[in-house]
């Protein structure tokens, strides 16, 4: 991958020139979501536009290939557990990106048993690659919670009865 990125902290969420933030209700356990999260290798089956994932440097980091062929090297940022799960993408194949943050954030829902899920994604890049992800807001809000329901269902599925 020729593309490295900046480094960023956790507090990226918060100050990066885009972020693009979707929430979804899930009927498992935040400890459910979060066990699914952490499971890098997991990932293809659940989240549709992940080809393969892998996780690297004794669960610090992360390979990740989405179907189309976009390639990340990540640093796993935080693992914790039922509350948050955020990786920093370090090297991608995506000209223009600059610097690239996500985080998952968990909450028992206020509707039942289930849990809140917060997706943030914190980006910086060149004007068009930005604008480009603008446009592109209602498809990634769509995978996000298409990803949140498949982990749903699958989830439901490996519960004892």
């Amino acid at each position: 991958m020729r593309h490295r990125l900046r480094p960023v902290g956790l507090g990226y969420v918060r100050t990066a020139p885009l972020r693009l933030v979707f929430v979804a209700e899930a009927a498992a356990p935040p400890e459910a979501v979060f066990t699914a999260l952490a499971d890098v290798e997991g990932w293809p089956r659940w989240y549709r536009q992940v080809a393969a994932a892998r996780s690297t440097d004794d669960g610090r980091g992360r390979e990740i290939r989405l179907k189309g062929g976009t390639r990340f090297t990540e640093t796993v940022m935080a693992a914790d557990p039922a509350e948050r799960y955020a990786y920093r993408v370090d090297r991608t194949n995506i000209p223009g990106l600059r610097a690239l943050l996500e985080e998952w954030r968990l909450v028992p829902s206020p509707y039942g048993t289930g849990s809140l899920v917060r997706y943030t994604f914190a980006v910086d890049g060149v004007a068009p690659l930005r604008g480009a992800l603008r446009l592109l807001r209602p498809g990634l809000r769509r995978a996000f919670r298409d990803a949140v329901r498949a982990l749903d269902r699958q989830l439901a599925a490996a519960a004892p009865s």
